[in-house]
């Protein structure tokens, strides 16, 4: 093996090695366009999903899915979504302000808040421009995949 392969997963790799791997297999799904990836590498076993391109789907109370884009009559709006399982944060640091507030207007690709997973912040980021309606989640709340962080209005419908 050359110095450039990655190694084997196997129980004597640190937690720093096993967040590289998800790392690289999340870069290898997002290139490929792959939506669920289950991978077991000695006692290491790796879980990944992601929203298809067809939109976040967003559990209810009876266990199916409603696309999370479509939103309801009584709540209009774009659901942003977890798009892994980790704590939600609303700011960078306990003593920040919160990335964003009910009322700001937000940006496609705009941070709006952090997951913690496997000790690594990532930062979420919204998927589309529209003004902050609702937080859905509160600071420090364990969030899973597909779990509804924020509730979007578009630009266009506010008068």
């Amino acid at each position: 093996m050359s110095s450039s392969e990655t190694p084997p997963a196997t129980s004597e790799q640190s937690p720093d090695q096993v967040a590289e791997l998800v790392r690289s297999f999340a870069a290898v799904m997002r290139q490929a366009e792959v939506t669920e990836l289950d991978v077991e590498l000695g006692s290491v076993s790796i879980r990944l999903r992601r929203p298809s391109r067809g939109g976040n789907v967003v559990p209810d109370d009876s266990g199916s899915g409603v696309p999370a884009d479509m939103g309801t009559a009584a709540e209009p709006g774009h659901l942003v979504t977890a798009p892994m399982v980790g704590t939600f944060y609303m700011s960078p640091t306990p003593s920040a302000s919160p990335f964003v507030m009910v009322g700001d207007e937000v940006h496609a690709g705009q941070t709006i808040g952090i997951i913690e997973a496997m000790k690594i912040m990532n930062e979420i980021t919204t998927d589309r421009s529209g003004i902050v309606q609702e937080m859905l989640v509160i600071d420090g709340q364990p969030v899973e995949y597909g779990s509804p962080l924020f509730r979007l209005e578009s630009q266009g419908s506010r008068s």
